[in-house]
């Protein structure tokens, strides 16, 4: 890719950019006033910072007002029958409190907040009532907590390493919501067929009899966020998810488990598989039970080179690395910079210095799918920035929300939370790229190179992972590169040692991984190489077999 955009068009996008930076610069407090639900926050909230102290204690220095407007649609089928679908539409109210100051504050025990339904209707005094109750009672835990943190300092020789709570500049951020609009009878019959296909694609037919179940499921997500602090931030934003899954299982002839699962996410329906590519990944899940029960078992124990998969690597990358660098607040009394795996890995190497790590959550789009781990403003007020996580393999930052810890007083806007739940640091858009990544012809040949070298008759290929990091499709590569499909294994040493010290190479097309949650993450990864790798048989008890098969 030519990276010198043409004048032309470099120009329209300065202005562009510049045009939308002065729209977001004059929204002011009377725009945010404009919407009913927001004004009755901001009149609440300069009612409870005016009167809010109980006589004899501290008044908060901080207050945060969150309402969660959740529409949620849902709809499940098994065996190629409907199951039913609900919607669920709802608001929670999520009211953070805090004594003292920005130094020594109320935070870190269990008077972190309180929880309140809210009216769906903008009723002001519906609404204003709610954030009172609520209010009252975060006040009053803050109290309790803010004495016990008190008497806590008193007790602990080493003090904090960094100061309680960020001071940070307001912002007014005014994004139009949006709404949730479906063929809810479509939908009920595309996830009905979907769960059904193993016995009426005419591929799979013959094989019904090895599928034991067989479920899918739609579930699309609205969610509008109002928030207010008392530093003047005003916040409306709004996101969506979608996502439609299938699962299947069986047994081999000795018991063992055999499961496959695939989920379609985006940002958008029309960020979705469409119903016939969806459905070819389903038929082609069923297949593989038939061939996955046929499969022999893994060998008794493996150590060499393994190569996964983008899908898989993703998967990796997310479980060993997303939590190390969201930096939390350490044990107090303790001189640690954070918790985790990267604790103490600050500017020291995490991965090989051919790989960089950016957290980019303003990237909505990647080969032009949606992510949905995008986003504007974190959940605590704060604009989203992009932060350089590992560079050359150095962990050179962290990414944390408006509790500092050590070298990082600011937060970077990556404070992201669950519908009820507290912010904490956490991933957007993670992406991973490989200095000189290797298309998969050069991976499968470097693989069988290190095979040859090291007088090895097999090594591994990972398709893709299931929970654990277990492997779902996993491959014994013979040195003529021929793959036989093997089940029953596990990955015994797939941790961050390995990613730090066995990644060969890596590849330098992304997967684009998106992941429906409580909090929506986003993780763009390569294939990855590693060179020392420990599979071996799983160590689960196998099932006894139904005594008489399925109805035809």
């Amino acid at each position: 890719m030519n990276p010198i955009r043409p004048i032309a068009v470099t120009a329209l996008l300065a202005v562009s950019l510049i045009a939308s930076a002065q729209t977001a610069a004059q929204q002011t407090r009377a725009d945010a006033e404009k919407d009913p639900l927001l004004k009755a926050m901001l009149e609440e909230m300069d009612r409870s910072m005016s009167q809010l102290q109980l006589k004899g204690f501290e008044k908060p220095f901080f207050i945060q007002y969150r309402i969660e407007d959740v529409d949620n649609y849902e709809t499940k089928a098994e065996f190629g029958a409907s199951e039913g679908s609900q919607r669920n539409h709802q608001r929670v109210a999520r009211i953070t409190v805090r004594v003292g100051d920005y130094k020594t504050d109320s935070s870190g025990g269990r008077g972190d907040g309180a929880l309140q339904l809210a009216a769906l209707d903008d009723d002001p005094i519906a609404v204003r009532s709610a954030l009172w109750t609520a209010t009252d009672t975060a006040y009053k835990s803050a109290l309790s907590a803010y004495a016990q943190k008190q008497a806590a300092l008193k007790q602990v020789q080493t003090p904090p390493q960094a100061d309680d709570f960020s001071k940070e500049t307001a912002l007014i951020s005014l994004a139009e919501p949006l709404k949730l609009k479906l063929d809810e009878p479509a939908w009920v019959e595309r996830v009905a067929k979907a769960s059904g296909l193993y016995r009426t694609d005419a591929q799979v037919k013959a094989s019904q009899h090895d599928v034991e179940y067989s479920t899918a499921e739609f579930h699309a997500r609205v969610t509008t966020t109002w928030l207010v602090t008392s530093e003047g931030t005003i916040v409306r934003k709004t996101a969506a998810d979608y996502q439609e899954a299938i699962g299947v299982g069986t047994q081999a002839a000795d018991g063992m488990r055999l499961d496959r699962s695939y989920a379609s996410t985006g940002d958008s329906i029309g960020g979705l598989d469409a119903q016939g590519a969806f459905e070819k990944h389903a038929v082609g899940l069923i297949a593989s039970l038939t061939d996955l029960r046929k499969a022999p078992l893994v060998e008794e124990e493996y150590h060499g080179p393994v190569l996964l998969s983008s899908d898989a690597g993703a998967d990796t990358l997310r479980a060993l690395v997303a939590s190390g660098v969201a930096a939390t607040r350490p044990k107090l009394g303790t001189e640690a910079r954070t918790n985790g795996p990267f604790a103490s890995s600050y500017h020291a190497r995490v991965l090989p210095d051919f790989l960089d790590l950016v957290d980019s959550p303003a990237l909505k789009s990647f080969d032009g799918k949606g992510l949905v781990g995008a986003y504007e403003v974190d959940d605590e007020g704060v604009a989203a920035q992009t932060v350089k996580l590992v560079t050359e393999g150095k962990l050179e930052n962290y990414l944390i929300g408006r509790e500092p810890v050590r070298d990082i007083p600011q937060s970077n806007g990556h404070g992201r939370a669950g519908i009820t739940g507290a912010a904490r640091p956490a991933i957007g858009v993670l992406k991973i790229t490989a200095k000189d990544g290797l298309t998969d012809d050069e991976l499968n040949r470097k693989l069988l190179d290190l095979a040859k070298d090291r007088g090895l008759k097999s090594v591994y290929f990972v398709e893709t992972m299931g929970g654990e990091l277990t492997p779902r499709l996993l491959y014994r590569v013979g040195l003529d590169g021929k793959r036989e499909l093997v089940r029953g294994a596990v990955l015994d040493d797939l941790d961050q040692r390995a990613l730090r010290s066995s990644v060969e190479a890596a590849g330098k097309d992304l997967w684009v991984a998106n992941y429906f949650g409580d909090v929506p993450e986003t993780v763009l990864a390569p294939a990855m190489l590693l060179d020392d790798v420990t599979v071996k048989r799983a160590n689960e008890k196998n099932e006894k077999l139904p005594f008489y098969p399925p109805p035809e």
